[in-house]
């Protein structure tokens, strides 16, 4: 039982440790993700690497985040090697230019391997539930139109971000959406295999 609870004190150390996006600490959060991990979510499609460099440019941009973790629920596959590890969080976004924020609920949707006997991320992808807007400094204009582009789940945060330069370029997976459903089935089918 103890290597159980090694393994998932290593995955939970893992999610918890998206703390170092939001505090710019590149190097710790690349070391997150196998070589060959990926990554999909609103603003970002494809390898982790150049993930961690993308969100180098979004620190240096008018856009601040912060992430909010929840505690994962982990399920590993019969040989604990693989493990799909699903984790409520809260996207917190402002432009400080536009004087403009948002809060997104979603869930990180992971995919985790050992390898070499140390658990990191294989693939990240998220299911958004809801979003709002949020006003620092007081409300300003919001493009109804724009937003309207957008599942209502994630449209604040898409909002927010095509404004900031990182827009969204498809439909991602919202709650109980047959997208969501197609990720899980194809994550039991992985973590099976």
């Amino acid at each position: 039982m103890q290597n159980y609870l090694d393994d998932r004190q290593q995955i939970t150390d893992l999610i918890t440790g998206w703390m170092h996006r939001d505090l710019g600490e590149w190097e710790q959060l690349r070391n997150l993700f196998h070589p060959d991990g990926t990554i999909e979510i609103t603003w970002f499609e494809g390898a982790a690497s150049d993930f961690v460099d993308g969100s180098m440019r979004m620190g240096a941009s008018d856009v601040r985040t912060k992430h909010l973790i929840g505690t994962p629920v982990v399920t590993f596959n019969s040989n604990a090697t693989k493990a799909i590890v699903e984790t409520n969080a809260m996207i917190i976004g402002e432009n400080v230019k536009l004087n403009l924020g948002c809060v997104g609920h979603n869930r990180f949707y992971d995919m985790a391997e050992k390898r070499d006997g140390v658990w990191k991320l294989f693939r990240r992808q998220s299911i958004y539930d809801m979003a709002s807007f949020t006003f620092p400094l007081g409300p300003v204009e919001v493009d109804r139109e724009a937003v309207a582009k957008y599942p209502r789940e994630y449209a604040a945060l898409a909002y927010l971000l095509e404004k900031t330069g990182f827009p969204v370029q498809r439909v991602f997976a919202t709650r109980g959406s047959e997208l969501e459903q197609k990720m899980k089935a194809d994550a039991t089918h992985w973590l099976t295999v």
